[in-house]
């Protein structure tokens, strides 16, 4: 019966102690927790991982402090932003000291940082790091571990442990997985789309072949551009007889009236103007010859017409008796000169040849002195400078 009693008894206390020894266990792990930074050698990690449907996350906690990392897509796709948040907690009198800007984030490209502090109603410190990363490649990759330090200044606590300047706390990696954009089953070995690329070098041999067939085309062009350029050049300066002869009567009429002794000149170019037309339109050799000695010319010549050699003796007729027989016509007698002179070069302009402006016998400061116009030696000096003297300006005709 007292051993029955006594098993009893045994059997109560065990009962009773095993609740008691778990409240002390709970107790003292609780104890262990709250005094981990005053006491090194009762220091505990808590660690806490979770994958939600877009979102990797690792927490620890050290003492008074408390730290999370968040990784947001939990599956990127290559190409995507991938955004790692850091956040720190500590009670109030801790003084945190976060990672430096980019610290472990070499491998990859930032395209974000953001910072931020702050302080709660509790007094608690809240320290935040938000990068926005992007990864080189596809496959399996790792957001490395970080290191948060703090320094605990609460009264009673050492600020640190002996021989350190702050506590550390170091996160875990976040493995993660980029997915590629290639298409499931597509061959590993990239291939050329359209053709093989050429061996190296062998678009520097083209561009050689190249360039000496551009020297040996200009090689050979260049002296029939130049042929064609001087052709050119010479057609541009040619003009019909007509129009030489034209332009410079049309200059003459422009000019002013002649009077007096001015009549005499004003004749001296007409009939200069209209014997050279001959010479080039008809090669009639009218300058060198005297007025009787052309018209017999002109009177066995096929290309005049009997109303041109009419016109011819009565214009050069006309023109001699005023350079030598000092006839001073009336305007109207000069109007009908020139109006039967270019009346003249009209009829006859079809079929002029062309003619090079720059030769001399075409200058009206080069004329070659007819046999007619050699008896101006005649006439006293002054009359034969005034056949070739200057014009004033004005109109006429």
């Amino acid at each position: 019966m007292i051993f029955r009693n006594s098993f009893f008894l045994r059997a109560v206390f065990a009962a009773l102690c095993f609740p008691l020894f778990s409240i002390y266990t709970l107790y003292a792990d609780n104890h262990d927790l709250a005094d981990e930074s005053g006491q090194e050698s009762k220091k505990k990690n808590v660690n806490v991982k979770g994958t939600g449907p877009d979102l990797i996350q690792n927490s620890i906690q050290r003492g008074p402090v408390k730290v999370t990392v968040k990784l947001q897509p939990s599956k990127p796709v290559i190409g995507d932003i991938l955004t790692l948040t850091l956040e720190v907690s500590a009670e109030e009198g801790v003084e945190l000291l976060m990672p430096e800007f980019g610290q472990s984030m070499e491998r990859f490209n930032i395209v974000d940082f953001v910072p931020r502090k702050s302080i709660d109603d509790d007094g608690r410190s809240l320290a935040t790091h938000r990068y926005r990363l992007q990864t080189p490649s596809s496959g399996v990759h790792a957001i490395p571990s970080l290191m948060i330090e703090f320094v605990d200044r609460r009264p009673g606590n050492p600020m640190a442990p002996e021989g350190e300047d702050a506590y550390e706390v170091l996160t875990e990696r976040l493995e993660f997985n980029v997915e590629s954009v290639v298409p499931t089953g597509v061959a590993d070995e990239m291939k050329a789309p359209l053709r093989e690329l050429a061996p190296v070098g062998a678009g520097k041999a083209k561009l050689w072949v190249g360039l000496i067939l551009t020297l040996l085309f200009l090689s050979l062009g260049l002296p029939f551009a130049w042929r064609g350029w001087q052709q050119h050049r010479i057609r541009s300066r040619r003009r019909s007889a007509f129009d030489i002869a034209y332009s410079r009567l049309n200059k003459l009429r422009l000019g002013p009236n002649p009077e007096g002794d001015e009549v005499s000149a004003f004749f001296v170019e007409l009939s200069d103007i209209v014997r050279h037309y001959l010479e080039d339109r008809f090669d009639l050799h009218a300058p060198e010859l005297t007025t009787e000695e052309f018209l017999e010319v002109a009177a066995t010549s096929p290309d005049l017409t009997s109303e041109h050699k009419s016109f011819l003796q009565e214009f050069l007729r006309q023109a001699d008796q005023v350079k030598f027989a000092r006839h001073i016509p009336g305007a109207e007698s000069i109007n009908k000169a020139l109006r039967s002179a270019t009346n003249f070069l009209e009829q006859t302009k079809q079929d002029a040849p062309l003619l090079d402006e720059s030769s001399a016998s075409r200058s009206p400061n080069m004329r070659r002195r007819s046999k007619s116009e050699s008896t101006l030696n005649a006439v006293p000096r002054e009359e034969a400078i005034m056949a070739g003297g200057g014009k004033k300006e004005g109109g006429y005709g």
